[in-house]
């Protein structure tokens, strides 16, 4: 069975960058609760694809900007 992927994210530092964006202003502008961002921030739970594309578009990024993965083989 192949591992499954860490996944990390920038969403603190893009969020600080961008006029140090609150979690709770982020949470609006995508539709979920400030509890929510914090876990992804932390890495503790994955978005759904929709989630972190809406992430993304909030700071003009591209996926891969907010949003990286590798395999542990």
């Amino acid at each position: 069975m192949p591992s499954r992927p860490i996944i990390t994210n920038n969403i603190r530092h893009l969020r600080f960058i961008s006029d140090e964006m609150s979690q709770i202003t982020l949470a609006s502008k995508v539709g979920v609760t400030r509890q929510t961002i914090a876990t992804i921030e932390k890495s503790k739970y994955y978005p759904t694809l929709e989630l972190a594309f809406l992430i993304a578009r909030v700071f003009d990024k591209e996926i891969s900007e907010v949003f990286q993965f590798e395999f542990k083989d």
